[in-house]
């Protein structure tokens, strides 16, 4: 059976990974699919993300990663995709997005949706988040995985939109601080 994880991923976090590697122990093909939308104006483009993505799940041989635009419920029928995962962090995220599927239960009653509650250590975790936290100089190696933290450093000290002038942010942060892996790599190493 194939899933599709649909979402912007500006950038991935830990959380998104978490769902991704629980999921692909439930399903046999999982595509990650990226959202092109023209509304947002997000941090990495379409291209980034999907390389970001990539690297982080290369260790996951059932997952694939793609991009998309228009309706997430033609792009599953367009992949003979059976479900649509769905991470749940709050109760605001389960009434959006019980909403969202009932929706698309409206245009395609062969689409089922699944909800995979995230994991306690990333309830409060979003992209959003993270964006917020390293555009005042903050880290976000505990957030997101190594090589996205780098891309997201290099961004913000490219782009001068540290809006903390006081704050320096380095390019490369501290070794020691960032994270040695997957969630499912944290998990195997206690």
């Amino acid at each position: 059976m194939i899933a599709i994880y649909p979402g912007s991923f500006d950038p991935i976090t830990l959380g998104h990974l978490d769902i991704i590697e629980r999921s692909s122990r439930l399903f046999e093909h999982i595509i990650v699919a990226v959202l092109r939308n023209p509304n947002k104006s997000p941090l990495f483009t379409v291209q980034q993300r999907l390389e970001q993505i990539r690297q982080s799940t290369q260790h996951l041989p059932n997952v694939e990663v793609d991009a998309f635009d228009g309706l997430t419920v033609n792009y599953a029928k367009m992949r003979q995709a059976e479900v649509l995962l769905r991470g749940l962090r709050a109760i605001s995220d389960f009434e959006v997005e019980l909403q969202m599927a009932h929706t698309n239960k409206t245009l395609s009653t062969q689409i089922e949706t699944v909800f995979l509650a995230t994991s306690n250590e990333y309830s409060f975790l979003s992209s959003s988040v993270v964006k917020e936290i390293a555009r005042f100089g903050g880290s976000v190696n505990h957030l997101v995985p190594p090589h996205v933290a780098l891309d997201i450093y290099q961004c913000y000290t490219n782009n001068h939109t540290v809006s903390n002038p006081t704050t320096k942010m380095e390019a490369i942060p501290p070794q020691q601080s960032l994270p040695t892996g997957t969630p499912s790599q944290k998990m195997h190493k206690q």
